[in-house]
């Protein structure tokens, strides 16, 4: 009886072992969610996502090891804002990207919103730019693809425009989701700066607040992210690499 009891322990201690090395040796997936709209409002200007926010997280995410899909509510390639894409936008992200065809094709790819189901994924993460605000801001599927990634308290990040997404996602309670927690997004400043507080559909400092957020900031164009629980925010281009941060370390 004690070999029998020896053996099974040794089996026991195996099994453990080859289960432990698997979870340890499984890829993060983490899904970006990007937006489909380019149209600046009746600007007759072209907006979209805004390159660095989308490039920063990228690259850190990708070189720690994560496996990252991409997704847009009309799928195929997601419009970049042009103002994202000038030289002084720049960043050793951005500049990677651009000579990066594996990812440029990755992104000319993005699956459509609708097919994606959050039980694939560990993260969502939603780069900003002007372009949310119209679609995604909006969208039921994008709305509940957030409520079952937080039902499931998995990390959900947004930054600078994108916390806007939030604008009619609800908890499991039926409340607002950023009601009495922490958040940050871009500020009123900000946008005032860009003089798009006339064209945008909707503030996003305000709408946070107006839903129950505990808003802050930080200087204008200053990075600053927060995290409350599973959410994270961050509140401009220059936070996009910061909440990346924040998410990789909630994942691993």
């Amino acid at each position: 009886m004690k070999k029998i009891a020896i053996t099974l322990m040794v089996l026991f201690l195996l099994v453990g072992s080859v289960i432990h090395a698997q979870v340890k040796n499984r890829k993060m997936k983490i899904l970006i969610v990007l937006t489909s709209h380019d149209k600046l409002g009746d600007t007759g200007h072209k907006t979209g996502f805004w390159i660095e926010e989308f490039a920063n997280p990228y690259y850190l995410l990708l070189d720690s090891g994560a496996s990252i899909t991409l997704a847009s509510p009309k799928g195929g390639l997601p419009p970049i804002d042009p103002k994202s894409d000038l030289p002084e936008s720049n960043t050793p992200a951005t500049e990677r990207f651009k000579k990066d065809v594996i990812a440029q094709k990755k992104l000319s790819e993005t699956l459509i919103l609708a097919d994606v189901k959050e039980a694939d994924y560990d993260a969502v993460f939603y780069p900003g730019g002007h372009g949310p605000l119209w679609d995604l801001a909006e969208d039921k599927t994008s709305a509940s693809l957030i409520q079952s990634f937080n039902n499931h308290n998995k990390p959900i990040a947004f930054v600078c425009h994108a916390p806007g997404v939030l604008r009619h996602v609800k908890d499991a309670n039926g409340e607002y989701l950023v009601k009495d927690k922490k958040v940050t997004g871009f500020t009123n400043s900000e946008e005032a700066a860009v003089q798009l507080t006339n064209v945008v559909p909707f503030l996003v400092e305000d709408m946070l607040k107006a839903n129950g957020g505990i808003y802050s900031k930080a200087g204008d164009w200053q990075p600053y992210a927060i995290e409350d629980g599973n959410l994270i925010t961050g509140q401009n281009p220059a936070s996009s690499e910061l909440v990346a941060e924040m998410l990789l370390k909630k994942l691993k």
